[in-house]
Parts: C-alpha cells; structure tokens; sequence
C-alpha cells in the first residue's frame, strides 16, 4: 500500500523537527514538510489553502468556524503557547507606568486577530479593568509598511482602528514616539536592537506567573489543522496525525531534560525546567483535550467578547471528533 503523500507545513521547533527530519513517522502519510514562519504559513493556509496539513493561527481558526466555512478541521496538537504578558511593549516617556496607563494610547499591531493579541486584550480587560475600547489601534507593518488582515474582521463599533500612515512602519512609528506602545507576538525590532526609551510594560514573568497561578491557562497560539476533505476521504489520517506529533513533543521533552550536554544554545536550562515544574506540574505542554479544555474555553469567550467570531463557538467544535478520544491498555 502507499502512503498518502501530502504537504505539510509547520515550525522549525524542537516538538516538530523529529516529524521533518523523519525520526518519526505519520502513520501511512509520505509528508513533504515545509518549515516555515508562522506569517508565511497562515497568509498561505488562510487566503489559499495552500497546504493538506498546516499549523494554524488559533484565532483565525477560529473565526472560520464561527462563520460557518472552516477549510481545515483543527487536530488537538498545540504547536505553540506562550504566556504573553511580555508581549506588552511601550514608550517610557509617555507616562506608561501600569497597565491602566494604556487608557486613551496609541497602540500598535500588526494584526487585529492575531491570538496573542486577543489573549493580551483578555488579560488586560479581566485582570486590570482596561478594555479594547480604552485604547486606540494603529495597525500596519512592524518593518515594512502595510499589512493585510489574513481574514476579514468585523470589529465592534466601539473599537477605535486605524491604518498606519502610507509608507510608515510601526516600528518606526514607536521610535518616533507617534505611536505610545506596540503589543505583538514579535518584539519591535527596536526593542531587540536595545532602543533605551522601549522596554515591556511587564518586565519580568512575575505577573505571568501570578495569572497562572489564578488561571491555571496556559496560553495557546496555534493548533495542527488538516484539509477536512482530506479528513473525509481518509479516516485514519486525524489520529495518525495526533499520534505522530505527540510522539515528536515526547522525544522533544525527553531531549530536553537530559542536561548532560544542553540541547538548546541557552544557559540555565535545568533551573527554567525545574521552576516551570514547580509552577505546572509534570506535564508542562499537553496535547489533547483534556487538561487544555479550560484554557481554550478562556480563549473562544476572549475571542468572542472581541467581537471576532459572530457567534460562541465551543470547544469541541474546533476538533475532528476521532481526536477526541483515545484508546487505552
């Protein structure tokens, strides 16, 4: 019999790379792997479907089953979580001292939709009372000007938005002080290069650590999708999928506590492990339904409050119902 050969595309990570480099096989799937920046692979993946298997944008997802024509049936496997709390940016010389400094700024994105931008505004509305209508949006290109929505939004009227100037990046716009903060899942590129007057608005993981400890969420970005036609003709392939990816994700945390030679070029690893241990348990990046049901319930009310999906889209309803489930010895 052979195998399916399909496109797959998805990030250069530690929890993918067993799957790319073939240590790891998908279940009666031939994979051509792309490893891509998520920028590339949503733009693609959502205006024109370019992949049979792609990581997804969570909120774009989302959107597309909130509407009612999703392309891609979502897998249970989160490819990438981030607490984003550091990814508030501001201006030091604007009186930004505190979260509920924020109300009546100017503050830059790239995108409306992106995930990590709705988990922020979540977590700056329930956690410091500063609403998305407290603040106004200035959307355009972090380093080069323009930068499209990937899907259409239909904002509330009470969202304040505008493009930036023709030619003007918001990087540019941050230096100049004409913008007062950016909020993004990339730093500014003048952050990176050590701009003085750009620092976070949360300085250290402290306030990440607090919320979790409240929440027990752990933030997710993106999830593994695949072409539901695909899904159709090819029962097997979403459990092959789940199977084979959360494989890839052990052989990843199995490398990474092995500390006899580091397996990332960082120092401290033992100590990052140990504490994101204490804080998470055992099992610090699951995959599945259970124990992430929370997290992506806190993240369809944030996306719903918003005003980007027209109607509460529940759980379940993002998931192929075969990964759902799973068998047992």
């Amino acid at each position: 019999m052979t195998d399916l050969k399909l496109s797959l595309a998805m990030g250069d990570y530690d929890r993918t790379r067993p799957i790319a480099d073939g240590r790891v096989k998908i279940d009666g799937v031939d994979p051509t792997c792309m490893l891509l920046s998520p920028e590339e692979m949503f733009f693609r993946a959502f205006r024109h479907q370019a992949f049979d298997v792609s990581e997804l944008s969570l909120s774009s997802y989302s959107i597309s089953v909130a509407r009612g024509d999703p392309h891609y049936v979502a897998i249970p496997v989160f490819l990438s979580r981030a607490f984003r709390h550091t990814s508030v940016y501001i201006r030091t010389d604007k009186g930004i001292k505190k979260p509920a400094d924020l109300k009546g700024k100017k503050i830059g994105i790239a995108e409306y939709q992106l995930s990590a931008n709705v988990w922020v505004r979540g977590i700056l509305e329930d956690a410091y009372g500063v609403k998305p209508s407290d603040i106004a949006w200035v959307r355009g290109g972090m380093n080069t000007p323009g930068r499209p929505e990937k899907i259409k939004v239909d904002l509330p009227a009470d969202i304040r938005i505008e493009a930036a100037p023709e030619g003007a990046t918001l990087n540019q716009m941050l230096i100049d002080g004409t913008i007062e903060g950016f909020i993004g899942p990339r730093a500014p590129m003048c952050f990176d290069e050590g701009f003085e007057k750009v620092d976070r608005l949360f300085p250290d993981t402290h306030a990440a650590e607090e919320w979790y400890r409240e929440t027990r969420v752990f933030p997710i970005m993106h999830v593994l999708g695949m072409r539901r036609s695909l899904a159709d003709a090819y029962p097997f392939l979403p459990g092959a999928l789940l199977k084979a990816f959360s494989e890839a994700k052990a052989m990843a945390q199995k490398a990474l506590s092995d500390t006899s030679a580091t397996k990332v070029t960082m120092p401290f690893v033992e100590d990052n492990l140990r504490r994101a241990g204490v804080l998470m348990g055992s099992d610090i990046w699951t995959y599945g339904l259970n124990g992430n049901r929370e997290t992506l319930a806190t993240f369809l009310d944030y996306h719903y409050r918003q005003g980007l999906s027209p109607r509460k889209v529940e759980v379940e309803e993002l998931f192929h119902p075969a990964t759902l489930e799973a068998y047992s010895l």
